[in-house]
């Protein structure tokens, strides 16, 4: 037996998986344990999980991979404050603490972690050698181009390669500081929102924009070129020596200081979301079409956090040259944990590789998952009378009875999601066809923006039906996004338009009934597929499939459990926590329903502030 632990820490997302005899046996983000969101520390709790599941011990490890290489991250550090000098003093100082302190005693650090018993040999993977094999490696295919996109690793942001067989070659890259993450970042930053946080949220902001910045972005702060590659033109942008992203110039240029986080979201900012993001295709569409003509690939796959700008994505799948794309899940820094442990199996110790027409990735169902005994005893300590369902049926007719009554459900069923998205596991579900239900879910069960848009988890053999999708390709791991095909959409009056394009409110632009499915479905008649097929998901597929018999709609709305800033919930007590402090009508722990009642909505109201104040706002 080989067993190799994959580690990732200190930036955003820490995360260990581990690989057996090339199986990935489990992986998951330490913020979900710690309940952090996006802890950076190094991930004790998620490492002693990783091995718990698979019954080993730390002497049973035999290879421990870091998924970056610290010393030439921080001779980057070194070189771009050198460059800028005085200028960066403020930001120097701040940062090299923890340099000194930690990162660059990983070793050490890892010793510690692992104990005495560890005898593992240590490797040190590239950064975006990690992404690449977090890409290549659980992909479904023999051959494909590689495209990673992020910040920033050691000096690369930008990667193009090919994988074949049980090896991966990076072929060409884009280096530190012109780095298309940075610049979504900027913007990210910009618009009032969290750096490596809310560019999510930029995402979805961009629909109700016109890209009319996009001249100034190409022309101002960017010399793109035809095959994707780029340079910014670092006087508009601060990261390199300052604690912004942005400064004076960048200012001036898009008319006014950065919005304040929280304060009322301007038509301005709508238009620079839809700018950035036109922007950020291109690019994307771009590299990509090079990757193809550089590789001769017919299918691509992608990790790094660019990855999980599905819009792009789903133009690249749309109008690229590839025949498919599979994009790692954990596409960000959480997913090389899993790439450097993937690395070692195939490339360093030339393991074979054998796909077969599905990834490896096992739906992304690698974490902790908990019985029907220990729920039951959880529930019993909470004074809960409740019973389990005596059969999967029950269960799944029950549900989607809830459902179908306009109910939001709470369902929490076998292993934990690895990566930022909930499939099915961790998921807060409803009603795609109410008009109320994006607006009750933002604002009532979520607290978060009402602008933000819910995807929908949709039978695999129906997408084609409701979205316009081939009905060749999938989309499992919610990372592609495609409109909503036309037969599904509803009539629009004028009124109604002039509202959906142009009212400030973006509460009465929301509200719009625009298809057949209006809780999922955006402005711009798009909608972040999930496609749910019987093999990786299949309680998730019957309880979607007890829901058509009873409504003729194959389709959920599917969004994380859990609150503003609350990482997604882990265990059954986070679980019921969350489900007391929100206005969820029902939750389901495995086989348990439990239907809210008056009492516990008065209690839960009574301790709703305290609970959402454990958590900072992202």
């Amino acid at each position: 037996m080989t067993a190799i632990l994959g580690v990732s820490a200190f930036y955003h997302d820490s995360a260990a998986a581990l690989v057996v005899d090339g199986r990935i046996a489990a992986a998951a983000q330490e913020e979900r344990f710690t309940r952090i969101k996006h802890d950076a520390a190094f991930p004790t709790r998620a490492v002693a999980y990783c091995l718990e599941a698979a019954g080993l011990s730390p002497a049973d490890v035999d290879y421990v991979v870091f998924y970056d290489k610290p010393l030439t991250k921080f001779e980057r550090l070194l070189e771009t404050y050198l460059a800028y000098a005085p200028a960066g003093f403020k930001s120097f100082r701040l940062a090299i603490p923890l340099w000194l302190k930690d990162k660059l005693h990983m070793r050490r650090m890892i010793r510690e972690a692992l104990g005495l018993g560890c005898r593992a040999r240590l490797v040190f993977t590239d950064h975006h050698e990690s992404h690449a094999a977090s890409a290549f490696f659980p992909s479904p295919f023999d051959r494909a181009a590689i495209l990673t996109l992020d910040g920033v690793g050691e000096w690369s942001t930008t990667t193009v390669g090919v994988g074949e067989g049980s090896r991966i070659d990076l072929l060409e890259h884009i280096a530190f500081p012109h780095s298309l993450g940075l610049l979504y970042s900027a913007f990210t930053y910009y618009c009032g929102f969290k750096v490596n946080s809310g560019e999510y949220k930029l995402m979805g902001l961009a629909p109700y924009g016109r890209p009319i910045y996009k001249d100034a972005i190409l022309d101002r702060l960017m010399d793109l070129k035809p095959d994707g590659s780029f340079r910014l033109d670092m006087d508009y942008f601060q990261y390199c020596q300052g604690l912004t992203m942005t400064n004076a110039r960048f200012d001036e240029l898009f008319g006014g200081p950065p919005r304040s986080p929280e304060s009322n979201l301007e038509q301005r900012h709508m238009d620079l979301a839809a700018s950035i993001q036109w922007v950020t295709e291109e690019v994307v569409l771009r590299i990509g079409r090079e990757a193809h003509r550089k590789t001769g690939a017919n299918n691509l796959v992608m990790a790094g956090g660019v990855a999980l700008n599905c819009v792009a994505n789903g133009r690249l799948l749309r109008e690229g040259p590839f025949d498919d794309i599979w994009i790692q899940p954990a596409a960000g820094d959480a997913g090389g944990a899993l790439g450097g442990a993937l690395f070692v199996w195939h490339q360093l110790l030339e393991k074979p590789r054998e796909p077969h027409g599905r990834d490896s990735q096992q739906g992304s169902f690698l974490g902790p998952r908990f019985t029907n005994e220990e729920i039951g005893r959880f529930l019993a300590g909470q004074g809960v009378d409740a019973a389990p369902c005596e059969t999967e049926a029950e269960l799944c007719e029950q549900v989607a009875g809830h459902l179908a009554d306009d109910k939001i459900v709470g369902w929490f069923h076998g292993r934990m999601e690895f990566g930022p998205r909930s499939l099915g596991a961790r998921s807060i579900i409803g009603d795609p066809r109410s008009p109320a239900m994006q607006a009750t879910m933002n604002l009532k069960i979520k607290f978060r923006e009402s602008f933000r848009p819910f995807a929908p988890a949709v039978l695999r053999e129906r997408a084609s039906d409701w979205f316009e999708i081939d009905p060749e390709h999938e989309s499992p791991y919610m990372l592609l996004v495609a409109p909503v095909r036309e037969d599904r959409r509803t009539p629009i009056d004028a009124e109604a338009l002039r509202t959906m394009q142009d009212d400030p409110d973006l509460r009465r632009r929301v509200n719009v009934v625009r298809s057949e499915v209006p809780a999922i479905t955006h402005v711009d008649y798009s909608a972040r597929l999930q496609t749910v097929d019987e093999e990786r998901n299949p309680q998730f597929h019957r309880l979607i499939e007890a829901f058509e018999r009873l409504t003729g709609c194959p389709i959920l709305v599917n969004t994380s459990f859990n609150v503003r800033g609350e990482p997604i919930v882990c265990t059954p007590e986070d679980a019921y926590r969350c489900f007391l402090a929100t206005d969820m009508d029902v939750l389901v722990l495995e086989d348990y329903v439990i239907v809210k009642d008056d009492a516990a909505r008065k209690a839960g109201a009574s301790v709703r502030e305290r609970y959402l104040s454990q958590f900072q706002l992202d």
